[in-house]
């Protein structure tokens, strides 16, 4: 078995990911305390049953989660289709660099897809690019998505990431729930700024789902 790599602290390139996820610089608390007043609380711990899709979930040993939600005035078609349209996300996500489908076809389980979003530089790490797979484990139409990988950048390494996301028909609109977990040493090694990078990139990604949605849902 080769040698164990060792990895650097994962605190000082997460905090420059929490910035560029936002899209800001020095806003990143305001931003995200707006969007989380949009979507409702969100939940970092285990106060509540996990979000499943087809009877799977996040990992349920996971140290680094946050869960959140948010209602969207658009069709449930629509607000499914935004955010399972993945190729079409560098068009609403200032975040998503760039999302290559790595199969053809309608999304589906088994269904790969590799994306991008930037890291800036800090004073001890340069700017890099952090790359995640992603494999859909469980889809089911209008109702949910589940998908599984890791994500990889100079400096930054998540052995897993898994993220669940549900759509529920509310009145005056759709629920969209999404849970997301890290796994892996260096995600653990500072779980707190793990957790702020991980609920900052999530509740920006509903507020420009809902921001999406509802405009193609107005033409």
């Amino acid at each position: 078995m080769p040698a164990a790599r060792s990895r650097p602290n994962l605190a000082t390139p997460l905090a420059g990911l929490v910035l560029s996820l936002a899209g800001v610089t020095g806003l990143l608390v305001a931003t995200a305390s707006s969007a989380q007043a949009a979507s409702g609380p969100a939940h970092t711990a285990h106060d509540a049953p996990a979000l499943e899709c087809r009877g799977q979930g996040v990992d349920p040993d996971a140290r680094v989660r946050y869960r959140s939600e948010i209602k969207i005035d658009a069709p449930l078609s629509t607000v499914f289709r935004t955010q399972t349209d993945v190729g079409r996300w560098p068009s609403w996500q200032d975040a998503v660099l760039a999302n290559e489908r790595l199969d053809s076809g309608p999304l589906r389980p088994g269904s790969s897809f590799r994306w991008a979003t930037p890291v800036p530089a800090t004073p001890s790490t340069p700017a890099t690019t952090l790359e995640i797979t992603s494999n859909v484990q469980q889809l089911q139409r209008n109702h949910c998505i589940r998908w599984t990988g890791p994500a990889d950048g100079e400096g930054i390494h998540i052995d897993e990431v898994t993220h669940v996301c549900t759509f529920t028909e509310v009145r005056g609109g759709v629920l969209v729930r999404t849970e997301e977990t890290w796994t892996g040493e260096q995600a653990e090694a500072d779980v707190p700024t793990s957790t702020e990078a991980l609920g900052a990139g999530l509740e920006i990604w509903l507020k420009d789902l809902k921001a999406a949605a509802e405009a193609r849902a107005d033409c």
